[in-house]
C-alpha cells in the first residue's frame, strides 16, 4: 500500500535580490525535501514565490523550525501551511483560456466571475501587461487554466465565453488544454 505523501505549501515574499532562489532550494535539500511544483516571479521591485515542498513529517518540521531564521537572512516574509496530496477530479475537462485586451481595470474578476457562475474551477491564472507594438497602447494578457466539468456543454459554453468577452471587448480563446 503507497503511503500518502505529505506537502508544505511556502509563500515568500521580500525585496528582490540575487540568491534568493538558491537560498530557498538549498535550504529544502538540506532538510531531505524535494520541491514539486513552484511559481516564482518578480513583481514591481519584489520577489514572489509559491513552493510545495514534498517529504516526511520530520522533514517538513525542519523547514517549519528554519524558516525565522530563513525570513531573517532573506529579509523576506514566508509563510507556510501544511497540505495533502490535490485529489485528481475525474469528471473535470482540463482547458486554457487566452485573453487578450487593451488594459483596463477589471478584465481578472470579469473573467472570474463568468467561470464562477457557472461553477468552473480556476485552476491556475497568470497575467502581464505590455506595450502593443508600433503603437505602444498598454496591453493586457490573461492565460487561466479551468477545469470543466464533463457533463458541461462545451461548444455552449465557449458561445457564451465568446459572446461575453465580446460585449467587453476582449479578444478570447478557450480550448482544451495541450499537454
Amino acid at each position: 500500500m503507497p503511503t500518502q505523501k505529505t506537502y508544505l505549501v511556502l509563500s515568500a515574499l521580500g525585496e528582490d535580490h540575487p540568491g534568493i532562489v538558491d537560498t530557498l532550494s538549498k535550504t529544502i535539500l538540506e532538510q531531505g525535501c524535494n520541491i514539486e511544483d513552484s511559481r516564482m516571479t518578480v513583481l514591481g521591485g519584489e520577489f514572489a514565490a509559491i513552493l510545495l515542498v514534498q517529504g516526511k513529517w520530520n522533514t517538513l518540521a525542519k523547514i517549519e523550525n528554519a524558516l525565522p531564521e530563513l525570513e531573517r537572512r532573506l529579509g523576506m516574509t514566508i509563510i507556510s501551511k501544511r497540505t495533502g496530496e490535490r485529489t485528481a477530479e475525474a469528471n473535470l475537462l482540463p482547458y486554457a483560456v487566452d485573453v487578450i485586451a487593451m488594459d483596463h481595470p477589471g478584465i481578472v474578476n470579469n473573467l472570474a466571475g463568468f467561470f464562477s457562475e457557472r461553477g468552473i474551477n480556476i485552476e491556475d491564472l497568470t497575467t502581464s501587461t505590455y506595450a502593443a507594438a508600433h503603437t505602444g497602447t498598454p496591453m493586457f494578457a490573461v492565460h487561466i487554466t479551468i477545469g470543466i466539468p464533463a457533463d458541461m456543454h462545451i461548444a455552449t459554453l465557449r458561445e457564451e465565453f465568446t459572446d461575453y468577452c465580446d460585449g467587453l471587448n476582449l479578444d478570447a480563446v478557450l480550448e482544451p488544454l495541450k499537454g
